[in-house]
């Protein structure tokens, strides 16, 4: 694959490179393991924050402004709730001890107490479509699509600290660096990538993805040298040197290539087709496709895998329900009806130290 960039890009990220700081974004949590950036999410690592909540996978069905809640152990529901207009994610606040409902058009967020599984209060947050935190803990990056920017917000009162504006349409989803110190964020409408330091808050530069790209999900590798991020219409995903921010390669996954989760293990890379109704199976050594599960007229998207390692879940965009799926070989466990539009379930408790935001992004 070649890299389509601008001399004058090219310029500008050397130019941004030469003046960052060396070693890992200060009061980020060091790594336990240098050669695998998601060894504290091991089956059974749950934070002593975490411990007791009880098991539950939180859906947020956009088409509805509603929650549902399930058992996964009976995948069965077992509450529902209403918030506000068209939530898209639910994640993890960094502590571990809240969950956000992002009411996008609602213009703003709903505070879940995960130990009892009850909806609290509702925060007013512009645009809020997605939702991280830094790596230090200090901010939770309001993704706002629709107006183009990224909001830093206090990560305890969500009070707006600086707005970040973003050279690209469609920004919704990203991933940290292993130091922490940049991030990389997918921008779906104008088919490119943009990265951003996360102490100055700069964007460094943006890179377009070959064709006609959508981008969707961005996942960084176990080892930290790659961003792979989701191609919708590329159907397959971008390997992106985290090194360079050119593009390394791409793997063919399967028609509405969206959602990209690792196994427990650091294994395997579980890359829902929400077109075709499938979940590849990505080795992660040889960087190569070794298996593909099929949800008859399903549309897979996002989700993410349990505490223990032994499902995955994913939300049926168009079909208003919930799959759960096993992670040995892919059988299908349980199809569960919920309300229109699911979206960004989030499965939780989560093994990890801290949350990055998106579901499933601990460490």
């Amino acid at each position: 694959m070649r890299t389509v960039l601008s001399g004058i890009a090219v310029l500008f990220l050397c130019s941004v490179g030469l003046a960052q700081s060396s070693g890992p974004l200060p009061g980020m949590p060091p790594l336990l393991d240098p050669n695998d950036i998601y060894a504290a999410d091991r089956p059974g690592l749950l934070s002593p924050a975490v411990r007791g909540f009880p098991e539950r996978v939180y859906v947020p069905n956009s088409g509805r402004g509603t929650v549902d809640v399930i058992d996964p152990k009976t995948f069965t529901i077992i509450d529902h709730f209403t918030v506000e207009k068209q939530p898209q994610h639910i994640v993890p606040s960094y502590d571990l001890k809240t969950l956000w409902v992002l009411n996008d058009l609602g213009d703003s967020v709903t505070r879940i107490d995960p130990a009892t599984g009850h909806k609290l209060d509702t925060l007013k947050v512009k645009d809020p479509y997605n939702m991280y935190y830094t790596p230090d803990g200090r901010y939770a990056i309001v993704v706002a699509e629709r107006i183009k920017r990224l909001d830093f917000r206090d990560a305890h009162t969500m009070a707006l600290v600086e707005s970040v504006s973003v050279p690209c349409r469609g920004i919704d989803h990203m991933d940290f660096s292993a130091d922490g110190r940049f991030l990389v964020a997918s921008c779906e409408f104008s088919g490119d990538v943009v990265k951003i330091d996360v102490e100055t808050h700069r964007v460094l530069g943006t890179l377009k993805l070959p064709g006609s790209a959508m981008p969707q999900d961005v996942r960084l590798t176990p080892d930290g040298r790659i961003f792979y991020v989701a191609d919708m219409m590329g159907n397959g995903i971008h390997a992106i040197d985290a090194a360079t921010f050119t593009i390394a390669g791409f793997i063919p996954t399967g028609q509405g290539t969206h959602g990209l989760y690792f196994s427990r293990d650091s294994r395997w890379l579980f890359v829902s087709n929400r077109g075709e109704g499938t979940v590849s199976v990505v080795d992660v050594r040889r960087r190569a496709v070794i298996a593909k599960w099929s949800i008859p007229g399903g549309s897979p998207d996002m989700g993410g895998v349990s505490a223990d390692g032994k499902v995955l879940w994913l939300s049926g965009r168009y079909n208003a329900e919930v799959y759960a799926l096993d992670t040995t070989d892919g059988h299908l466990l349980a199809r569960i009806p919920v309300s229109k539009g699911p979206h960004g379930l989030c499965i939780y408790p989560q093994p990890g130290r801290y949350s990055l935001g998106h579901t499933g992004n601990m460490r």
